[in-house]
């Protein structure tokens, strides 16, 4: 595809934006400076990453893979943070179980050659695995947090009856992966019918014939799915465990905060 957006087009697209902010406006949402703020931060995001991999694609892919991957995970494991941050060793959960994911998504991809060792295909594919992955961690933690909160009491009775912790956070547990897992899968039963994906259309707006394009759609696609469901296993069952001391008492998140400093 040679054909090149103008910067007055660009512009226009300000016209999107106001469709938002005028419905904040008239609905007094009060979102109207996250709006504007959201969209000149994202466009000034998308034109420094630009910069970035237009720098790092002429480096080595041995040098300039890592060092990408390494932004963004520690990036995502940051954003992801903030939804559980009452929670001890969150950081940590979060960090690693994006690292086991993006080497083994990798170590897949490498050993079967479904992509090149190239800076122009492993960064743009991992970056939606691991933008995905954070985003089901994310979730996770919030819908974990709601549900320790709204089930208190059900929780302490099943306690009180001889449950153990494991037993007695099983219901939750499961409906936190549910939470996490139940949008991926509308997704992907919904995939080229509702609409055909991102990487998909990229492909062929850059002159890829529709089958290869295809192809790589269904690698990054079963790649995000799992990866998701990989996350949300990750973070609640570790995560969980700290809603509970030593005694296998139930703590709320006032006191996991004063427990943990």
């Amino acid at each position: 595809m040679d054909r090149d957006v103008s910067n007055f087009s660009l512009l226009v697209l300000i016209v999107f934006v106001m469709i938002p902010f005028t419905i904040s406006y008239f609905y007094q949402l009060g979102l109207k400076k996250d709006i504007v703020w959201s969209s000149v931060r994202g466009a000034l995001q998308l034109f420094l990453i630009g910069i970035i991999l237009t720098y790092l694609f002429n480096l080595e892919p041995i040098i300039g893979i890592p060092i990408m991957l390494s932004v963004m995970i520690t990036i995502a494991t940051f954003h992801a943070r903030k939804k559980g941050k009452e929670l001890p060793n969150v950081f940590i959960t979060i960090l690693g179980g994006l690292i086991v994911i993006e080497v083994f998504v990798l170590a897949l991809w490498l050993g079967f050659d479904m992509v090149s060792f190239t800076p122009e295909e492993v960064i743009p594919m991992s970056g939606m695995v691991i933008g995905n992955s954070m985003v089901a961690m994310g979730l996770s933690l919030e819908r974990m947090k709601a549900e320790f909160s709204t089930n208190r009491g059900k929780l302490l009775a099943a306690l009180s009856l001889g449950a153990t912790p494991k037993q007695a956070s099983h219901l939750s547990v499961r409906r936190t992966l549910n939470a996490a897992l139940i949008p991926n899968i509308d997704q992907l039963k919904t995939i080229g019918l509702v609409q055909l994906p991102g990487m998909m259309t990229g492909l062929i707006l850059g002159g890829v014939e529709p089958i290869v394009a295809i192809k790589y759609q269904l690698v990054i696609s079963i790649s995000i799915f799992s990866s998701v469901s990989v996350s949300a296993i990750i973070v609640s069952l570790i995560m969980y465990r700290f809603f509970y001391n030593e005694h296998m008492q139930l703590l709320d998140l006032e006191e996991i905060q004063k427990k943990n400093g």
